[in-house]
């Protein structure tokens, strides 16, 4: 694949192939030196037209661990300040001799629009409410580690879910590899036509727990106050949070888990996020090792690259 934009272009079938090259790419990790030299010679850029610090950050990590060279832009100091065109912005990039680009932008079809001007390969790191794939990818393989079928696997996946990309790809591809998704939310939080994702609704957290395997907090953002869609932050807990009653509800072998950054004392208690089922940190350790099976499939397979 030159690029890689959406969880559905994927399949189950490609997010196998990325959870394989990710294994390998998890045994690069674990090494004392945890570098090899797949992508030696190979550029990556990373564009970021929003704040970020996970992805960026990981995107990073990754590439360097396969020692590519990473070549960074800033929205806020560059020539977009002074009226560049999106267009004329990736151009210019893509003329330094980059291989691939890491997309993050605000507008939903951005890494789409780029992917059809650029020859380098596109990666999407999130536009708007649309996707963030290689978030979802790293989730699927949080919970592939721990030894989880995803066939009939019940997940829910609670919070802000019309404003979230990540929810829209996590539900493509839980769904793909067979699970069982539910989406949990106040109706003011739900998109229209929320039917068309392919999950469950529900508006009770409590009614959903006691069955739940994989339970997803969405970051609540502070902004959809100002636009009167809950109550209060204080409300939304109360009824959408895990607090430490609720998660004395999950069962034992379930895996909590949270995109970042938590919001304590919103989307979770924070007497729970010591919780031993919580998985937060383990998503961050796998989003490195997955960008890197990202960044390789996408550089070197298509030259007939072996894993390393």
């Amino acid at each position: 694949m030159k690029d890689l934009l959406t969880i559905d272009q994927l399949g189950a079938s490609g997010i196998d192939e990325i959870m394989q090259a990710a294994d390998a790419m998890a045994e690069v990790c674990a090494r004392p030196v945890p570098k090899v030299p797949a992508l030696k010679g190979r550029t990556v850029a990373s564009m970021f037209f929003e704040d970020s610090t996970r992805t960026r950050t990981s995107f990073e990590t990754a590439a360097r661990r396969l020692s590519a060279d990473v070549l960074n832009f800033s929205a806020s100091s560059s020539s977009v300040n002074k009226g560049e065109s999106l267009r004329d912005t990736v151009e210019t990039i893509e003329a330094m001799g980059v291989d691939a680009i890491v997309v993050r932008h605000r507008s939903s079809g951005a890494p789409q629009q780029i992917a059809r001007w650029a020859k380098a390969s596109v990666i999407n790191g999130g536009d708007g409410w649309h996707a963030h794939p290689t978030q979802s990818l790293l989730d699927v393989y949080t919970i592939r580690e721990e030894g989880r079928r995803f066939d009939g696997l019940n997940i829910a996946i609670v919070g802000d879910i019309s404003h979230s990309r990540v929810a829209r790809s996590n539900v493509a591809a839980y769904r793909a590899l067979g699970a069982n998704v539910t989406v949990v939310a106040p109706p003011t939080l739900l998109p229209p036509h929320v039917e068309t994702l392919g999950a469950s609704v529900s508006h009770d957290l409590d009614a959903v727990l006691a069955d739940t395997d994989v339970l997803y907090l969405l970051r609540m953002q502070r902004e959809r106050m100002d636009q009167a869609l809950v109550p209060s932050l204080g409300e939304y807990h109360r009824a959408f949070g895990l607090t430490l009653d609720r998660a004395r509800t999950l069962p034992a072998s379930s895996l909590i888990m949270h995109p970042g950054p938590m919001n304590r004392g919103v989307e979770i208690s924070p007497e729970v996020i010591d919780d031993p089922r919580v998985r937060v940190l383990n998503q961050v350790t796998n989003g490195v090792i997955v960008r890197m099976a990202v960044l390789y499939l996408v550089l070197s397979s298509a030259a007939g690259g072996s894993a390393p």
